[in-house]
């Protein structure tokens, strides 16, 4: 049965409907009408003025419904022409309809206001800023808002989804949605009436920062970072006890050498989110079983570094508690923060990035300049672009943060794009004078699990027949060794007793696992030889399962590359762990050697409190200017052979690769300086820029800054390099950079 619609019956039948749903809003009960509020439901406690106000967002949401409708019924094809001519005046009718409702609205909320002038109103929530009730608000195009129409339509359907639309006072309502987009998230332009300011966490403070002093007391930094945290907080927490007096001693060193340029206190948030939250228990677990301990090693340093440099320290793992330092919305994290964040820099890893990004909303963005991300495996360029990730097939899950990739700080000096960090290498002296240990024929094999030592025998027979092979393999409660059965295992050691055992010893054998870690260094920091295995192939993330889905290229040759490149022999030796006798051999002219305990310098406390100095004082990744540290005076220009990265050319000239120097290089200028000649000179955006193709003479500059890249390398081009020497045992800074 087909019923023919008629426009004016249908107007008609609109009209009568909106009279209604007016009259329901507006109508008010005796009891209400007498100002007994009680037995009514919140939204109910406010009087005809709510009403009118939930008219309007009925009126409002009725408005939105029939647009879309429209939209959707102009946009599809009718083959009935009279219902196309339906439909086009129906829509005509209803906009004059409801504009003519809506200056009804006006006159009727006009005279509710001079009605209602002597009844108080409750006071406004602190963030649920409304506008103002006679306010008709109609989405703006404005120029400089292009995405103003969008985000309006996305918060009238989804903001139910996210309770912090409601804390910032979001009802659906046009007016409340445009408030918040201008007000919290600048998308739309201001309401009328309202004055334009930044939203409120984009308002700094201006604050009289205090002196930063070295302090000689580390007592107040354990009470800080506090015990209850688990066995990992209680881990850095006895590391720090322990290395106390090395830190004082080499605070008052390092002071001598910066005392004239009166450093600023800085505000500084430690949050190593591997720690918070349920993974965080696990891992803390994980500690008591043999668990990786090298980024709970550096969390501890960097604490200590920070507290002896004079700063104001934050430190903590509770999910709940960065939500208040912070100033998170109540909600999903869909919103922006509700003030400023109170640190000057936030030091966290992937994990907590994350959890930063999930809490802050838009306002993670304005804020990732503060952020320093402890990364033990290194970030390149090419990883750190979200889009150019995935279109050049470098999209990791690690990566695509979009942050200057000298954010990233790592454990050794790797991957020169990012920040050697670092941490401190204990000795058998802990900052009292070390006794002489008499050394015996022990060897310490490094690797405390089990599956670590898999396919390793004739490795460790050969070195058996030499010395007396110990471990400190974590077994379980009634679970059988599968060790070989010449091994003295130890079960797993506290700090002390482990240290206790390397002072015996002369050997400390790698087992090809676990790769870069710190135990290597403090072997040779107490008197013994490291010993490791050099790969056939080297390990990336085509063939480790480690470095899979890792964010860099790097092609590892042995287990510990800093151990082999930067000290070496006497120190450390490293085999084909396959050729039995080249194994054998080196074990013996080991044993004939008098090896004293070292320490390279950047592994000291001294060392690290420079280097963490250095970056505080000269790291500005909040600025819009070309960095200026390391001077210009530090560059080296070189030209790479094709198919070489930067970091390969640099070291083959015993400099290093400096990211910092790039934008020197990235003009036209810097190649006739280097004898090229252009034919072609173009800005692309490519982590290999800028570089130099001798077919077609094309030169190559880069557009994007964040893609400078010393890893990057290509055999079709050559790259320009920016290399700079640096301090002896301190590759972080060149000669004259702290």
């Amino acid at each position: 049965m087909r019923v023919p619609l008629r426009p004016r019956s249908c107007c008609v039948a609109l009209s009568l409907f909106l009279l209604t749903l007016m009259l329901q809003s507006l109508w008010v009960p005796p009891q209400t009408a007498t100002g007994d509020l009680r037995g009514l439901a919140p939204a109910d406690q406010g009087g005809p003025r709510s009403r009118v106000h939930r008219l309007s967002l009925r009126l409002d949401a009725l408005s939105s419904q029939v647009q879309r409708l429209s939209r959707e019924r102009g946009s599809t094809p009718s083959p009935q022409q009279d219902l196309t001519q339906l439909l086009l005046r129906l829509k005509d009718d209803h906009g004059k309809l409801v504009r003519s409702m809506e200056k009804e609205l006006l006159l009727m909320s006009q005279k509710l206001d001079r009605l209602l002038q002597r009844t108080p109103l409750p006071a406004p929530q602190e963030h649920t800023p409304l506008p103002a009730l006679s306010q008709v608000c109609e989405v703006p195009d404005h120029p400089s808002f292009p995405l103003c129409a969008g985000k309006v339509e996305f918060l009238r359907a989804s903001w139910r989804s996210d309770p912090c639309y409601a804390f910032y006072g979001v009802d659906g309502s046009t007016c409340s949605i445009l408030a918040y987009l201008s007000e919290r998230e600048e998308f739309c332009p201001l309401l009328p009436g309202h004055n334009r300011t930044a939203p409120p966490w984009k308002h700094q403070p201006a604050q009289e920062k205090e002196k930063a002093l070295i302090r000689a007391d580390l007592s107040p930094l354990y009470k800080l970072m506090g015990s209850g945290w688990g066995p990992a907080v209680k881990f850095m927490w006895s590391r720090i006890e322990r290395l106390a007096a090395r830190w004082t001693k080499a605070g008052e060193k390092v002071w001598r050498k910066i005392s004239h340029r009166s450093p600023s206190q800085l505000r500084v948030l430690l949050f190593p989110g591997v720690l918070a939250g349920g993974g965080g228990q696990s891992f803390g677990e994980m500690v008591e079983r043999g668990g990786p301990l090298g980024e709970l090693v550096q969390w501890a340093d960097i604490s200590a570094a920070f507290f002896i440099l004079g700063h104001n320290l934050t430190f903590t793992v509770s999910q709940g508690h960065l939500l208040s330092l912070i100033g998170a919305a109540p909600g999903r994290g869909s919103c922006p923060i509700q003030s400023p964040i109170p640190f000057d820099l936030i030091y966290t890893d992937y994990h907590g990035l994350a959890q930063l990004r999930g809490v802050m909303g838009l306002s993670f963005q304005h804020y990732q300049c503060r952020f320093r991300v402890l990364d033990s495996f290194g970030t390149e360029p090419a990883f750190n672009i979200g889009e150019y990730a995935r279109q050049r097939g470098y999209s990791t899950v690690w990566g695509s943060w979009g942050l200057e990739t000298q954010q990233y700080m790592t454990m050794f000096p790797h991957t020169p794009d990012n920040s050697f960090m670092g941490f401190v290498s204990e000795d058998a002296g802990h900052g009292r004078q070390a006794q002489p240990q008499r050394k015996e024929n022990i060897a310490v094999v490094y690797g405390k699990q089990a599956y670590m030592w898999q396919g390793k025998e004739r490795y460790l027979e050969t070195i058996s027949q030499e010395l007396e092979i110990h471990g400190t393999v974590f077994l379980p409660e009634g679970q059988p060794s599968l060790l070989p059965s010449f091994v003295h295992n130890h079960g797993l050691l506290t700090q002390e007793q482990l240290q206790q055992l390397l002072r015996r010893a002369k050997l400390f054998v790698g087992l090809g696992f676990p790769y870069e870690g710190p135990a290597p260094l403090e072997a040779i920091a107490l008197g013994c030889v490291f010993l490791q295995p050099r790969f056939q192939s080297p390990h990336s993330s085509e063939n480790s399962n480690f470095y899979k889905g890792k964010p860099t290229t790097r092609q590892v040759h042995s287990q510990h590359p800093y151990a082999e490149d930067f000290i070496g022999k006497p120190y450390v030796w490293t085999v084909d762990i396959d050729n039995t006798t080249q194994v054998r051999e080196a074990v013996k002219a080991i044993l004939s050697l008098e090896v004293n305990p070292f320490i390279p310098h950047e592994f000291t406390c001294e060392g690290m409190l420079e280097r963490v100095y250095a970056y505080i004082t000269h790291q500005d990744f909040c600025s819009t200017s070309l960095p200026t540290w390391p001077a210009e005076g530090a560059l080296v220009v070189q030209l790479a052979p094709l198919g070489q990265s930067c970091i390969s050319m640099c070291k083959q000239t015993s400099l290093v690769c400096e990211p910092a120097l790039f934008h020197h290089l990235n003009n036209p200028a810097a190649f006739k300086r280097l004898g090229l000649t252009c034919a072609s000179t173009e800005e692309e955006v490519d982590h290999l820029f800028p570089a130099y193709s001798p077919w077609g003479r094309r030169c190559s500059l880069q557009k994007d800054r964040l893609l400078y890249s010393c890893a990057g390398a290509h055999p079709s081009y050559r790259r320009l390099c920016p290399c700079r020497a640096y301090q002896p045992g301190q590759v972080a800074l060149c000669p004259g950079c702290l």
